[in-house]
Formats: structure tokens, C-alpha cells, sequence
């Protein structure tokens, strides 16, 4: 258990940028395209911003 939520809060930002791009892979599916071109940014903004909350999380010292 202790090693499913460590994995969990590891790697959270991954998993759900995973879910908003098979989000906008399914919105192309089913022919919605604007929707999907939408969304299709989520997952890149996702990683990005947990980046940055890491960085300013642990700073780095010299």
C-alpha cells in the first residue's frame, strides 16, 4: 500500500496529462476536432506546471 501511494504522488502530473491526451484522442474519434485541438494543450500545461511546482519546491542549494 505504502508503495501504490508513493508511485501515486510521484507520479501524478504523468498520469493525468496520460488521461487528458486519451481525452483529446477520443474527442478526434468521435469528430469533434475543435474540442480536441482544445485539449490537446492540457497535457503539455499539465507537465509543465508540475515542473515548476517542483522546482520551487525543492531548491536547489549550493
Amino acid at each position: 500500500m505504502k508503495k501504490t501511494s508513493q508511485f501515486i504522488s510521484t507520479y501524478y502530473p504523468i498520469i493525468f496529462a496520460f488521461i487528458c491526451m486519451m481525452y483529446s484522442i477520443g474527442l478526434g474519434l468521435m469528430g469533434r476536432l475543435e474540442e480536441a485541438q482544445y485539449s490537446a494543450h492540457w497535457p503539455g500545461t499539465i507537465l509543465l506546471f508540475a515542473i515548476a511546482i517542483r522546482q520551487r519546491r525543492n531548491p536547489v542549494i549550493k
